[in-house]
């Protein structure tokens, strides 16, 4: 029998507690986060807009993913993890916060202003925690840690659709004072969640952060030969970012329309509040899956399961296109399931091999979520043209990029030096 490393013991029950004060971050985000898709069909209802505008609120909240990662990155790096969170939940609580002003005049575009705050706050909170749960504690189980806190942003986006069905689409659908009680539904919970968050940013500032820093992080497993030169040069980094960018815009798209969806009478027709709460379906069905592809990545090739999941859910949308009822609901709620484990499989099979060079990588991986953005938006275009139902296409098309992705296009091509 093995000794026990007691070191080791004791280094895991000293970060235990801020293990477990960073899992209130990631379960935030994730809540925040998917509430977008209450928003999405809520506020088109109350500007009459089509969806094309209505899809402003992803295109706004994700590209500031794309504009935040890189200055977040350098301000991490200059004021330490621990302050990094702290500035980025205020600035997430500013963004809230807005949602009040934005209600009480009416202004789509505050709406639209105070979103790309509120995401600016969220993508300094992920620069910085994720890399910090890595190095609290032993590098070889980094990976299970992140997997555990990404559990509870899963949970966040469990629970996100349910609190916003309650708060935001069922209070509006209660009202009698048409569309300016209805545009006043979001003041309460979006102010609600700017106090939460500026509670979390105090129990920081209070709380005794282990101190660490980027020299304690660890690429990885051991690799037999680093690939050189630019990442932009290395084809797996590349499609990956493709990767990264498809697959988020295609997760974001069809979350984006499922309440609309839902409403169809050839669907479910289903009034706003009611088809908002199952969403929860399509967003907790990546936290079952997450837990099960976990297990299975122990046992099949990465790229090979990535690509499995990426057909399920081509052929679900290819369902759901091409028929109606209740059979057409469930095929595009079941696309949750698969969608678990792309993000984080693509992420590793594109930062393969790149050794010191993993944080540059990294960063351009983080730029790449900027798809939930631009996707949204195309889906919006057909949408306003040939219906919500037919316009899934687009995020069949992202899917079958990353068919590919896993099969071939994630193997590393390491050049002669």
């Amino acid at each position: 029998m093995a000794p026990i490393d007691s070191s080791s013991s004791r280094t895991s029950q000293r970060f235990t507690p801020a293990l477990i004060v960073l899992t209130s971050l990631f379960f935030m985000w994730g809540l925040i986060t998917s509430l977008n898709d209450i928003l999405v069909p809520h506020l088109r209802g109350i500007f009459t807009l089509n969806y094309v505008k209505a899809m402003l609120v992803q295109f706004c909240f994700f590209a500031a993913y794309f504009v935040a990662s890189l200055p977040a990155g350098f301000a991490v790096e200059r004021v330490g993890y621990r302050l990094g969170i702290i500035i980025g939940l205020g600035t997430a609580a500013v963004g809230c916060a807005a949602f009040y002003p934005a209600a009480a005049l009416r202004s789509y575009p505050l709406f639209l202003a105070a979103l790309f705050v509120l995401a600016c706050g969220i993508t300094l909170l992920q620069v910085a925690a994720n890399p910090y749960v890595s190095a609290l504690g032993p590098p070889e189980t980094s990976a299970s840690r992140l997997n555990l806190t990404q559990a509870f942003n899963s949970l966040g986006t469990t629970v996100g659709p349910l609190f916003g069905s309650a708060l935001i689409l069922g209070l509006a659908g209660e009202g009698a004072g048409g569309a300016d009680s209805a545009v006043e539904t979001v003041q309460g919970p979006y102010l609600g969640l700017a106090l939460l968050l500026v509670l979390i940013a105090l129990v920081f500032s209070r709380f005794k952060l282990p101190s660490v820093s980027s020299a304690d992080q660890v690429a990885g497993a051991d690799e037999p030969e680093p690939v050189t030169g630019s990442i932009w040069k290395q084809r797996h980094v590349v499609l990956g970012a493709l990767g990264i960018f498809v697959y988020v815009g295609a997760e974001v798209s069809i979350g984006s329309f499922l309440v609309n969806y839902l409403g169809d009478p050839k669907i479910a027709g289903l009034p706003e509040s009611a088809a908002g709460r199952f969403l929860s379906f399509y967003w907790g069905g990546a936290l079952v899956g997450r837990f099960a592809g976990s297990w299975v990545l122990r046992k099949r090739k990465a790229g090979y399961v990535l690509a499995f999941n990426a057909a399920c859910a081509v052929v679900l949308l290819g369902l759901t296109m091409s028929s109606s009822g209740s059979f057409a609901m469930w095929s595009v709620l079941a696309i949750g399931l698969f969608n678990s484990i792309m993000f984080p499989t693509i992420f590793t099979l594109a930062i393969a091999r790149l050794g010191e060079r993993t944080g540059e990588g990294s960063g351009a991986l983080c730029m790449a979520i900027v798809g939930g953005a631009i996707v949204p938006l195309v889906m919006g275009y057909f949408a306003d043209r040939i219906g919500v139902q037919h316009a899934y296409f687009v995020p069949a098309l992202c899917y079958a990029y990353i068919i590919y992705y896993g099969i071939k296009g994630h193997e590393v091509i390491v050049h002669a030096r």
